[in-house]
């Protein structure tokens, strides 16, 4: 569900974070890094034994080698080392990428591996569900969301701002797929192949074509080109019900609405460049 002030534009839409990290994604982070590796609320699986051993052998390691303070201060109880580890973590001047220096750091030093498995699968679910760029690959944070993607996107959006059919359909697809409590990626990916139904139909004049329609109209596009979107706006008319009724379980997903927002965008700056 889109919020109230996201759609009145109190706040700006939430988009993917690249090269940052707000708030929300930080606390909920913190979170699951908490359960695994602090206070061990999210292994129950593990006996306390063999986590009360593994702490001992981190708690120097990553005092020493990851934060870089000197080991006579690091303190005795676990508690306090929690804590200092916590104002590390949400230190005001504290670098997005440097957090995930750290979760990087305990996956691949951490000695349970059972533990560590589980923690990257909720930090990647969290991940997603907050729209990050990136996930864990293996054990490295890796970016998912290229800067070229990132761009063409946001390119897009700067360049059809006084071409409102098509601006408020980018912008909605986007809204759509980065919406962090309720996503919609069907309907997203209706959005951002009718922005170019828009974009076509406004270059060709024909104000009421379908895009198959209108792509056929424009003969300085390239056979080839215009062919891929053909069958792109067929896959959009016969998949998971994007643009006719559901089907009973549609399985669209997260990848399926990027890879149509990011394509989508870059054929508008191709267009409107070209044309």
């Amino acid at each position: 569900m889109v919020l109230f002030s996201e759609r009145t534009g109190i706040t700006p839409r939430k988009a993917i974070q690249v090269e940052r990290i707000d708030e929300g994604l930080r606390n909920r982070l913190w979170s699951v890094f908490r359960s695994y590796y602090l206070d061990a609320s999210g292994t129950s699986y593990i006996s306390m034994e063999a986590i009360r051993d593994s702490r001992s052998k981190i708690k120097a390691k990553l005092w020493d080698s990851f934060f870089k303070w000197p080991l006579d201060i690091m303190p005795v109880e676990h508690y306090g080392f929690g804590q200092d580890i916590r104002e590390w973590f949400f230190s005001n001047n504290r670098k997005w990428y440097e957090l995930y220096n750290l979760l990087e750091f305990m996956v691949g030093n951490y000695g349970i591996e059972e533990m560590n498995t589980k923690f990257i699968a909720d930090c990647n679910a969290v991940l997603k569900e907050e729209v990050s760029a990136y996930r864990f690959v293996d054990k490295q944070v890796a970016q998912i969301t290229s800067n070229e993607e990132i761009r063409e996107i946001e390119e897009a959006l700067e360049n059809t701002k006084s071409v409102d059919a098509v601006h408020t359909h980018l912008e909605t697809a986007l809204v759509l797929y980065s919406n962090k409590t309720d996503p919609d990626y069907r309907n997203s990916m209706k959005e951002s192949i009718s922005a170019v139904e828009a974009l076509c139909r406004k270059i060709t004049g024909k104000e009421k074509a379908t895009l198959g329609d209108a792509l056929g109209s424009m003969q300085d596009l390239h056979p080839a080109l215009r062919k891929a979107f053909e069958s792109l706006y067929g896959y959009t008319n016969d998949a998971e019900g994007i643009r006719h009724a559901l089907p009973d379980k549609p399985t669209l997903c997260a990848e399926d609405a990027k890879f149509m927002l990011v394509i989508c965008s870059a054929f508008i700056n191709y267009l409107q460049s070209k044309m």
